[in-house]
Parts: C-alpha cells; sequence; structure tokens
C-alpha cells in the first residue's frame, strides 16, 4: 500500500486541513504523521531538504517528492481518491468552492500574524497592524455569517474544509476574540463542522494542553 509521510503539528490549522481531507477521503491508512515543529524566530533546518521555505504541512511522496503547502496537497489528495471527490468539477460549484478555500486559508494566514504581533512586547507592537488585522478577520467574519446559507446548500468540499478549520483555528489562538454571538448563523454551521467524524479526528488541543505539545 501506498504511505505518504506527513509533517504535522497538532495546532497548525493547514495541517488540520489536509488532515480533514485525509479523513473525509478515506485515506487515513496511508498517511504516516511525523511530528514537526516550526518557528518564525528558530528555523527548523532539518525540514529544508523537504520544504526550503521550512514550513508545514509537508507531504512527502513514496517517490521522495515533497508537496507543499495545503492547497496542492489537499489537491493531490482528492486526486488519489477513487469515490469521493472534494471539488466540484467545473462551473460556478468549482469557483464558489475555491473562494471559500481562499477565504478560509486567508482568515488562517491572518490570524496567526495577528498572533505574532500580539505576542511581541507591548512597546514592541504595531498598533496598525493589529487594528488591520482585527478588521481583516471581523469583515471576513462577517461575509461568511452573511454566506451561511449558500454553504449550507452547496456540498461539503474543500471550501467548507477550509472555512471550518480556520475558524477552529480562531478559537484556539483567539479565544478571548467573541465572535459567535454577532454571527450566529456562522457559529450554529461551525458546529455542526465540529461534530462531523474527519473534525473530531483532527480536533487541536485545548488550550490549556499547548505546554504538553
Amino acid at each position: 500500500m501506498t504511505e505518504w509521510v506527513l509533517h504535522w503539528s497538532p495546532l497548525s490549522p493547514f495541517v488540520r486541513k489536509v488532515m480533514c481531507c485525509v479523513h473525509e477521503l478515506g485515506l487515513e491508512s496511508q498517511v504516516r504523521c511525523i511530528r514537526t515543529k516550526v518557528s518564525s524566530q528558530v528555523p527548523n533546518l532539518e525540514l529544508i531538504a523537504d520544504n526550503p521555505l521550512i514550513r508545514i504541512p509537508v507531504l512527502v511522496l513514496p517517490g521522495g517528492q515533497a508537496l507543499f503547502d495545503s492547497v496542492v496537497i489537499c489537491e493531490y489528495l482528492n486526486s488519489r481518491s477513487a469515490d469521493i471527490s472534494l471539488y466540484p468539477v467545473q462551473g460556478a460549484e468549482r469557483w464558489q468552492a475555491l473562494r471559500w478555500q481562499a477565504l478560509g486559508d486567508g482568515l488562517c494566514d491572518t490570524l496567526i500574524a495577528w498572533r505574532h504581533e500580539r505576542d511581541r512586547a507591548p512597546e514592541q507592537q504595531i498598533p496598525a497592524l493589529l487594528q488591520g488585522a482585527r478588521l481583516k478577520v471581523d469583515s471576513t467574519l462577517d461575509r461568511l455569517e452573511a454566506e451561511v446559507a449558500e454553504l449550507e446548500a452547496a456540498a461539503f468540499g474543500i471550501g467548507h474544509v477550509a472555512i471550518g478549520c480556520a475558524l477552529g483555528y480562531l478559537g484556539v489562538r483567539s479565544s478571548d476574540l467573541e465572535w459567535r454571538g454577532k454571527r450566529p448563523m456562522l457559529a450554529a454551521w461551525h458546529a455542526e463542522f465540529e461534530a462531523r467524524s474527519s473534525s473530531q479526528q483532527t480536533k487541536p488541543p485545548a488550550r490549556s494542553d499547548f505546554s504538553l505539545i
């Protein structure tokens, strides 16, 4: 049986996105996860051989070729599934799914940059960056709240995975941001996402467990 090696971390929303796809596509028996730590301040030099960008996720194929990032990995995994597809083949449905994926991934990128700035000493923080990130997060959540009916009507796919994982990361890393009360339909949709088997099997650790990672 083909075995892929995935450079993995329990807190990365992009790794979770890949693993959600793995479970949705029924490919979990073919993926072996390797715990790989990355940091913007302390580069993991061992990862350079597989990804010169020193970022995860990275999927190493049996022949040694390494695929990155989550956009490429998820589409590759989808191509390896004979019975299930998370990508509409063509038409408006495909572009909508890819657009939702971009929204979810972009929200993750913004949250990660925002967290890095918030983690700096107060005197080193740049208020304009913090305000800009908060604006992007709020506007994205507002847009998703307005599109919940479309999300529910569409066949579950890569856009749903990306958005669900981004919202999950928001809850883990920015738990102080109370977004659900103002966006009840999106909150209800996300609760349904988190109830899926693929979400349950990839759920990130609670904040109280971060020290154990």
